[in-house]
C-alpha cells in the first residue's frame, strides 16, 4: 500500500477541519497555513472531498470549509480510497482472490498479500479522523497556529541584522 502526496494532504486537511468541528468553518488559506500545505493543490483536494460529500463549503465572509459529519464517522480508509484508490499493495482484493484461486504454485504468496491488504484495510476502516485528533491531544500537542501568527520578533530583519554582525 502506498499513499500519495495528495492522499497525505487530504488526510491532513481533514484533521485540520476536524480540530475546528463543529464550531466553525475554516478558510483554505488557514488550513494550508495550519498544515503547511500548498494552497492551490489544497483547493483541488477540498473540491474532491466536497464532491464526495465529506466536506461542505460555506460562502460569505465567515465562509470556508467544514466537515459534513462528525470526525468519528469518517474512517481513514474512506479518504484514502477516494484519493488513492484501492488499499491493496497491488490490484484489489478481488484480483488477489482470483490469483489465489488459479495460481496454485504461488497461492501462498498471494495469500500473504491478501492478508496484508486485509489487515491494513481493517486498521484504516477502524481508525477515524477523530481517533487521530484524540491521539494528538493525548500526546500533548496543541493546535498549530498559523505561521503568520507564530512568527517571533527575533525573525524580523532588524533583529537579524543586529545578531549577524
Amino acid at each position: 500500500m502506498k499513499i500519495s502526496q495528495k492522499g497525505l494532504y487530504a488526510l491532513q486537511a481533514m484533521m485540520a477541519l476536524a480540530r475546528h468541528y463543529p464550531d466553525k468553518t475554516v478558510k483554505i488559506r488557514d488550513v494550508a497555513a495550519e498544515e503547511n500545505l500548498p494552497e492551490k493543490f489544497l483547493e483541488l483536494i477540498l473540491l474532491e472531498l466536497r464532491n464526495a460529500r465529506m466536506v461542505e463549503s460555506v460562502r460569505g465572509a465567515k465562509g470556508g470549509y467544514r466537515l459534513r459529519r462528525p470526525p468519528s464517522d469518517i474512517p481513514l480508509s474512506a479518504i484514502m480510497r477516494l484519493i488513492d484508490g484501492p488499499l491493496a499493495p497491488f490490484a484489489d482484493a478481488d484480483h488477489l482472490r482470483s490469483l489465489i484461486a488459479r495460481d496454485v504454485e504461488h497461492r501462498a504468496l498471494y495469500q500473504v498479500f491478501l492478508d496484508v491488504r486485509d489487515a491494513a484495510a481493517r486498521i484504516l476502516d477502524n481508525t477515524t479522523v477523530a481517533d487521530l485528533i484524540e491521539a494528538r491531544k493525548r500526546a500533548g500537542l496543541k493546535s498549530k497556529a498559523s505561521p503568520r501568527l507564530a512568527k517571533s520578533k527575533t525573525d524580523s530583519p532588524a533583529v537579524l541584522k543586529k545578531t549577524s554582525v
